[in-house]
């Protein structure tokens, strides 16, 4: 028997890779306690999700358990043992400006929670390969003391620098650094992982994510840029532009585009890889940009308004460089660009809408 774990499958990464790798394994074990509507309310609630996977994929078993239980992440994994092959961990509590609201909530979650999983997985299942989604917050705010110019819809990196052509790579420093709390915690978990790779010698992988977003993501004001923009555009809702003249830019990366680097690397895994994976050259835009393409998609204007104030450990310009994945693994290519996955968000919001009225 195989079996693939997967924790935040009710999320937007983690259900998409329930779905995946569904096919490949005769259980999927799914970990999602619906955390994420106690984050940002009803409308972030992943239960239907979960209700959904339920019906529609006939090996998925859904437990509703907290990472930070310890007695039962390792019961779970004590239950499968060395059946398990395979563990994607997308669960987190996952905006940095919640994070000062609770920072034990926060980091008990990021941190504690992905060593109880590191530590079942080591005890019942070492062979298992391991795959954590990271985030590009890792960095802090380095990014922003890149040598940047103000252009009229965005910010962008000055073209003699070696970032320019392919983005931020992953020798980019972590320390000494305005990281945010939620930027702290992510910090902890993805040193851990890597730790459990180059000390244990377990095969995980660490994949620092850029903006992660695709149809299926129940976005809101506080996580999920793309989402919670097009929804706001679909049903006429306010939205908020905070600092940087709305001018600055995210990469932005399809579920689909990133659950296949974690098939990638679930067929051939190494140990302790750390991996930026965003939409890199391929697919970013800047909040502005955003907002044009998605008034074009929708023909309705965006209602918005701007505040100088910019989040704490905000990016004014992040792309990410994902070539030392694509040297490792040259058969990966993306393949959904921002305008594409915006129309497919712009698509689902608008049925939802419609549904609603």
């Amino acid at each position: 028997m195989s079996v693939a774990v997967i924790t935040g499958s009710g999320g937007l990464i983690g259900s998409q890779a329930v779905r995946h790798f569904s096919t490949q394994f005769d259980i999927v074990v799914g970990i999602d306690n619906d955390s994420r509507s106690y984050f940002f309310g009803t409308e972030a609630s992943t239960r239907p999700s979960t209700t959904r996977l339920d019906a529609e994929v006939r090996n998925f078993q859904a437990r509703s358990v907290d990472i930070r239980d310890t007695e039962t992440i390792q019961a779970i994994f004590s239950e499968f043992g060395s059946d398990i092959q395979l563990v994607v961990h997308t669960a987190a509590q996952p905006s940095h400006d919640w994070a000062a609201r609770e920072p034990l909530t926060d980091f008990t979650i990021n941190a504690n929670g992905t060593l109880n999983l590191l530590e079942a997985a080591r005890q019942s299942s070492p062979e298992a390969v391991f795959v954590f989604t990271s985030t590009n917050k890792v960095y802090g705010d380095t990014p922003n003391s890149l040598p940047l110019i103000e252009l009229e819809t965005r910010w962008e990196i000055d073209q003699s620098h070696p970032y320019f052509e392919h983005g931020i790579d992953e020798s980019m420093s972590i320390d000494q650094c305005k990281h945010s709390l939620f930027g702290a915690s992510k910090v902890a978990a993805d040193i851990l992982v890597q730790e459990y790779g180059r000390y244990f010698g377990m095969k995980t992988g660490v994949f620092r994510g850029g903006c992660l977003t695709g149809p299926n993501h129940a976005g809101t004001e506080l996580h999920g840029f793309l989402s919670y923009l097009a929804k706001c555009c679909v049903t006429g809702r306010h939205y908020s532009i905070f600092g940087y003249k709305g001018k600055q830019v995210r990469d932005n990366i399809h579920s689909h585009d990133l659950i296949m680097m974690f098939d990638h690397f679930f067929q051939n895994p190494r140990s302790g890889e750390v991996y930026n994976a965003g939409g890199g050259r391929f697919s970013n835009c800047s909040l502005l940009e955003a907002i044009r393409m998605t008034e074009e998609l929708t023909g309705n204007k965006m209602n918005y308004s701007y505040t100088e104030d910019n989040r704490a450990g905000d990016h004014i310009w992040y792309v990410s460089d994902t070539r030392r994945f694509q040297t490792h693994y040259p058969e990966w290519e993306q393949q959904h660009s921002v305008k594409e996955i915006l129309q497919q968000i712009v698509d689902v919001e608008g049925t939802v809408a419609k549904r609603a009225a």
